[in-house]
């Protein structure tokens, strides 16, 4: 054959695109249901799984089938089932059935969503979208909403918006030369670690960020805020913004954020909320605090493929100021230039990004399909296990609980009675501890540090994720502690 040869040219047949194309979903639905039956954590070694393959591309083209072996013979041996209703680590998120028929629809249609004239549909489905979000999480209309793709990126947004506000023409002047004070941004210090990367993006300096000490609850301190605001001023230095959390990522604590918004009113400064984690339970019948106070906010994000069951990756902002966004970001080149009507929203306006994927299909498909009961349902049963997972941790002797659990994260650790144990001693214990629960596969938990102590953490949110399970998670954690207390010094 030549590189010109015709038989190389076009793609799969409609044909063997069926053939594989049923073979793909059947395998993705009995993955999906049998998930479990996989060791949560991959026990290959580093580098394992990349010698396993070629070391160059293949010059002509496999069988399809060769790929689809390839699939459970190497790749699966490979991956951390984040899918599996036993992966309790970090936030147990979940690619829901329909979500990732949602997913699936979306790569076929291939949207590219930078102007409203490059796909209507993806441009005011997520308008839509969001818009029912809203509603159930009980925000006013004055949120406009748009997708990205983490919180990460979400709160960087945000971030810029207030910077914008704050130092008008940022973007035409820089920061560098101009004669500006010191800036400043300030936020909890459990709050999560993409405020500190924002700052030091934004070109503010990580010394720009003030860590607010919590109180007993983990929840960010207001008076301490307001002195540290004060503290500022007083030292010549500019306050801009301040970032509250519904739902930390160590301990899920909510902070008062009607107390710090009365704060940034009167202080003129921009409040963003990080409910990343948190905002999805406050759709939950008696939970409506959790966003107590964020009608007042700014801005604010929700991720959806945290805890409404969406694949990964979704991330909803909401901005009141969505023109203070605009103008730090929206540049349309001449390439980019339309006659459509006044009023069409261009989605390449709201951030650095140009191209958009239709993320917002995948969101329609969960919130049809579940309904808002169904979704209301399933987190207040997670809470509910959380709950009782913390009730079996308090009455037993051998553990100890940390932290509080307004929702369905547990912290705790091994306490092995029958002496007295410093901190580092505790420490390697549990270190040991989690190890081994992740070593058997059965399960995966993390862990963090909360006023200096280790902490095993539990955080229950995949669809699938039963009593049973946590049950088993429960009697594992039991005994693997029994048997390190018969082997330790």
């Amino acid at each position: 054959m030549t590189p010109h040869d015709r038989s190389l040219l076009g793609d799969m047949s409609p044909d063997e695109f069926r053939e594989y194309g049923h073979r793909l979903v059947e395998w993705i639905a009995d993955y999906l249901a049998t998930a479990e039956r996989y060791p949560v954590l991959s026990r290959l070694a580093p580098g394992e799984f990349a010698a396993s393959l070629p070391a160059a591309p293949p010059m002509e083209g496999e069988p399809f089938a060769d790929v689809m072996r390839d699939l459970d013979a190497r790749l699966v041996p490979a991956l951390t089932h984040w899918n599996s209703p036993n992966f309790f680590a970090y936030f147990a998120i979940t690619a829901s059935a329909p979500g990732v028929l949602g997913e699936f629809l979306s790569a076929a249609l291939n949207q590219q969503a930078m102007l409203w004239r490059t796909s209507p549909a993806a441009t005011e489905l997520e308008t839509v979208v969001l818009g029912w979000l809203r509603q159930i999480m009980g925000l006013p209309p004055t949120f406009e909403g748009v997708i990205y793709d983490t919180a990460s990126v979400s709160s960087l947004h945000a971030l810029a918006a207030a910077r914008e506000r704050a130092v008008p023409e940022v973007r035409g002047a820089g920061l560098a030369g101009r004669d500006l004070p010191p800036l400043r941004v300030y936020c909890s210090e459990h709050a999560h670690s993409s405020i500190d990367k924002a700052v030091i993006l934004l070109g503010l300096g990580h010394g720009a960020l003030v860590k607010v000490r919590a109180d007993r609850e983990f929840r960010m301190d207001p008076a301490a805020l307001a002195r540290a605001i004060a503290a500022d001023r007083a030292a010549g230095r500019l306050p801009l913004a301040v970032v509250a959390t519904t739902g930390t990522t160590s301990t899920t604590s909510v902070d008062p954020v009607a107390e710090i918004a009365a704060i940034c009113e009167r202080e003129g400064l921009w409040l963003h909320v990080d409910a990343a984690y948190g905002g999805a339970a406050a759709i939950v019948p008696g939970w409506e605090w959790v966003l107590e106070g964020c009608a007042r906010a700014d801005s604010l994000v929700v991720n959806p493929h945290k805890w409404l069951f969406t694949p990964f990756d979704l991330s909803a902002f909401y901005c009141r100021h969505m023109d203070v966004l605009r103008a730090a970001f929206s540049l349309v080149p001449e390439y980019l230039r339309t006659t459509d009507p006044s009023g069409v929203r261009n989605l390449m306006d709201t951030g650095v990004q140009l191209g958009r994927r239709f993320r917002a299909l995948k969101l329609w498909m969960i919130l049809r399909y579940f309904g808002v009961e169904g979704l209301r349902a399933r987190i207040a049963e997670h809470m509910r296990l959380a709950r009782l997972f913390a009730e079996w941790v308090d009455g037993d002797p051998g553990f100890e609980r940390l932290a509080p659990v307004p929702m369905s994260v547990v912290c705790f650790r091994a306490r092995p009675a029958g002496r007295d144990r410093l901190e580092p001693e505790l420490e390697a214990f549990n270190a040991r501890l989690l190890d081994a629960v992740n070593a058997s596969g059965e399960a995966m938990l993390s862990h963090t540090k909360l006023d200096g102590r280790y902490a095993i953490r539990l955080a229950i949110g995949h669809i699938r994720t039963t009593e049973d399970h946590v049950a088993r998670v429960w009697a594992l954690l039991q005994r693997i502690s029994a048997e390190l207390r018969e082997v330790a010094p």
